[in-house]
């Protein structure tokens, strides 16, 4: 039954490919039990009782972990598994629904086209109230120039946490792997800030998403840098060589890897003045020096093209992967 059961759950080549054709070609899905959705209303009531408990403290963020983890394996195995029982078939359409469910790239690409279609018409307070959707920067004040920078470092951000991580963990832990790594990417979403109600209950979410997301960063650098040997206007040794030197730039071990990469792949400067609250939180630029800020049309249809590619390719490596572990079990 075990058995069974695990290779219901197992990292399928088809199902992956399916999902990321669905995801580049729909876009998230919207419904009521999207399973995003369901993780953190489940994490909102676990959290209520931990802190009805007293549990709100480095202990209770741990109990929120185990807890929010089994909870959401348990349900999306046995969604699979009832899914199985009645018909092959089924079981797995629900996993294959699933994994295009956790997967985020075709969204993320239909948010940034977004600003950039209201760009096109001139439409710049359009273009600010979509990069709302992207960033949590005050928009106010930004111009059309802003608005694109913004777009590609989200762009490029989430490329890793929305895309390449969650392939990753697929291929490493099949289903429940991906749902593991989601829960992780909630937690930190929603407790995992630096505040006295979420310092300590936050931290092990916080602490989870950084090791989770530590070798699919370096991996996407990577990834970039090699795809921009194909992309027009890239720059492959610029894409290595900025990832390399400047992924530190940005707060956080893993974020600045990929969009490091690809300021230095679209030979473009990236961030520049970011304000917050009315207040200026940075003025540094993220890129080669000798490059010129990121501003019109054509660099975010580069960055958007190079990040696309890449993947693209890395669901076709990732699909590979799977192949290839799948041909070698008996």
């Amino acid at each position: 039954m075990a058995s069974e059961l695990g290779s219901l759950l197992a990292g399928d080549p088809l199902i992956l490919a399916s999902a990321v054709l669905a995801d580049l070609a729909l876009g998230d899905p919207v419904y009521r039990w999207h399973p995003i959705r369901l993780i953190g209303r489940t994490l909102t009531a676990i959290e209520d009782g931990l802190r009805r408990l007293g549990l709100d403290g480095y202990g209770g963020g741990i109990a929120l972990f185990l807890l929010l983890s089994v909870v959401s394996i348990a349900v999306s195995s046995l969604l699979v598994d009832r899914g199985a029982r009645l018909t092959p078939w089924l079981g797995w359409a629900f996993h294959a629904f699933l994994v295009y469910s956790l997967l985020a790239l075709g969204d993320l690409v239909r948010h940034v086209w977004r600003v950039e279609q209201a760009l096109v018409r001139d439409d710049l307070a359009g273009a600010r109230v979509e990069i709302r959707n992207l960033v949590g920067r005050d928009t106010d004040t930004m111009d059309a120039a802003a608005c694109r920078r913004a777009a590609i470092e989200s762009l490029s951000e989430n490329l890793t946490d929305g895309f390449t991580s969650p392939l990753f963990w697929y291929v490493v832990g099949g289903l429940p792997g991906l749902v593991l790594f989601k829960v992780v990417s909630t937690m930190d979403s929603m407790v995992g800030y630096k505040t006295p109600r979420y310092l300590q209950f936050g931290w092990c979410g916080a602490r989870l998403d950084d090791a989770m997301n530590f070798v699919p960063a370096r991996l996407t650098w990577l990834l970039i840098a090699a795809v921009a040997l194909v992309v027009p206007r890239t720059s492959s040794r610029k894409a290595w060589v900025v990832g390399l030197q400047q992924h530190a730039v940005l707060p956080g071990p893993n974020s600045g890897w990929s969009e490091a990469a690809t300021a230095g792949a679209i030979q473009r400067r990236l961030v520049g003045p970011i304000r917050i609250d009315q207040r200026l939180v940075t003025d540094t630029w993220l890129g080669d020096p000798s490059d010129p800020p990121a501003a019109s049309h054509e660099d975010l249809i580069t960055a958007l093209t190079l990040v696309v590619i890449t993947g693209i390719v890395a669901a076709m490596l990732a699909a590979a992967a799977l192949i290839v572990v799948t041909s070698s079990l008996p």
